[in-house]
């Protein structure tokens, strides 16, 4: 393989992360339909979606780590097999149960995420690394997006296990690719896997997503989310406790405790609980029927006609955002997405009378997405060290979907606990829940404030020295 073919390998990346991306919406229009086919229950069938979030939650950062450590290409092509087996198992699912489980082994997948940034940041030219990760964040953004606006065709056209059947065709030549095109990346972490440190993430994730994520069936003040939530903090304490004194972390916590890095992340908490709930939300508003006062009575495919404008302003921010990063920096870039994330939430508020209304907000929202993603992705990965890439991005889109969890999870409070005598929705839930996410994202654009602003780049340390030794930036350790 030559190294000098940036363009081939970012298309194999795209490809693999755009389809695994998809697949985060492509299946939400059509839960309906598949309790329908399925004979089940509304709340075992929204396991289809909490499956695949908790175990993307778990994959990602560890095989993050595992791709640092072993290879980001072999991790990469053994993600892309798990995504390709996840779907056809899901194609061919006879009940719920195995499209669940379906769905958890597609979740593996979420680690293409954090390889592929580590690919690029190893492969492209220095001066191509900002663009190329803004490139691939777009793509992650329309492909999260575009599922919302496929789903309703593809379910009219054919049914909804296409939805899982063209996904196989386009993974499977994926996997080819990427098999023998894209490169073994040159930088290797040392050590490896603290498989006990894995356990512990992997609890502490699960008891508060799990939670997070039911609080609406179960109850806020029941005692399964108040005791998961409870289990959570203590194995969050021991996984903190041994990541601090193992020789081979699995996330450096040095490196999670840098400036750039803390405040990126707690801006992606904030600003991931206003996309999210946007994304799960706001198709379900204008399909409610104008006898309730308000929305359109949109089909599925209506209501993702009217995302079009979400997804299509993403990807035009997200790849200008790499090309004016320049003149336009990531911190500059993250505070703009989270300040258009919280116009559009407050449009949604004030005004949605008609489908015009909610297209401007969606196209304003979809900006707001596109600076915000390729932002916090290339300030995670200018502020860490090439071998921890893997692990801080996993975390960063962990957080970003911990913080979309909640979100979604209160939106959810509010247009529920709001219902008109006829059971649907009251109109109020849906205004009092936008403008929550208007202070989300507000809040986000707070967070992103205290970014450190970039300092060029300092001498080279002296050869032995102990800041070199550390393998962390300079800021890292006071110099």
């Amino acid at each position: 393989m030559n190294r000098q073919s940036p363009r081939l390998t970012f298309g194999v990346l795209a490809v693999g992360a755009g389809v695994y991306a998809l697949l985060q919406s492509l299946i939400t229009p059509a839960l309906p339909i598949v309790q329908e086919e399925m004979h089940t229950t509304q709340s075992t069938v929204t396991w289809v979606m909490t499956a695949y979030l908790l175990s993307a939650s778990v994959f990602t950062p560890i095989l993050g780590r595992v791709g640092d450590l072993v290879g980001k290409k072999r991790t990469l092509v053994a993600a892309l097999v798990a995504l390709l087996v996840g779907c056809l198992v899901a194609a061919l699912a006879p009940n719920i149960t195995v499209l669940i489980v379906a769905r958890v082994i597609q979740g593996i997948a979420g680690a293409l995420f954090p390889l592929s940034f580590g690919i690029i940041r190893d492969e492209f030219p220095p001066a191509r690394v900002s663009g190329g990760i803004s490139n691939m964040s777009a793509v992650i953004a329309v492909g999260s997006g575009l599922g919302m606006v496929l789903a309703g065709p593809i379910v009219g056209a054919f049914n909804y296990r296409w939805l899982f059947w063209l996904p196989v065709i386009v993974v499977a030549g994926t996997v080819l690719l990427a098999h023998r095109y894209v490169p073994e990346s040159p930088s290797r972490s040392e050590g490896s896997v603290d498989w006990f440190s894995s356990v512990l993430l992997s609890g502490w994730l699960v008891a508060l997503l799990l939670p997070v994520s039911q609080a609406s069936q179960w109850g806020w003040a029941s005692t399964k989310v108040l005791g998961l939530l409870a289990v959570a903090v203590v194995l969050f304490a021991a996984w903190a406790f041994n990541e601090s004194r193992s020789r081979n972390p699995l996330i450096d916590l040095r490196v999670m405790r840098l400036p750039a890095v803390w405040t990126t992340n707690t801006a992606a908490l904030l600003f991931g609980g206003g996309m999210y709930a946007v994304w799960a939300f706001l198709p379900g508003f204008v399909q409610m029927p104008s006898s309730a006062g308000y929305g359109f009575g949109s089909s599925v495919t209506g209501a993702g006609l009217l995302m079009l404008p979400m997804v299509a302003a993403m990807f035009v921010a997200g790849v200008l955002g790499g090309r004016l990063a320049g003149r336009f920096p990531a911190k500059a870039q993250l505070v703009a997405g989270a300040l258009l994330g919280a116009v559009a939430c407050a449009l949604l508020a004030a005004r949605h009378g008609t489908p015009a209304d909610v297209a401007i907000a969606a196209g304003v929202f979809g900006l707001g997405i596109g600076l915000a993603f390729a932002s916090m992705s290339n300030l995670i990965v200018q502020a860490v060290p090439a071998a921890q890439t893997g692990a801080a991005t996993g975390m960063n889109a962990n957080i970003r979907t911990i913080g979309g969890s909640m979100g979604a999870a209160l939106m959810t409070g509010l247009v529920t606990g709001h219902l008109q005598a006829d059971g649907r929705p009251a109109e109020s839930g849906y205004t009092h829940g936008f403008a929550l996410l208007a202070a989300f994202c507000l809040a986000a654009a707070l967070a992103a404030l205290l970014v450190p602003t970039r300092r060029p780049a300092a001498p080279a340390p002296v050869e032995g020295s102990a800041v070199e030794r550390s393998g962390l930036p300079r800021e890292a350790v006071g110099g």
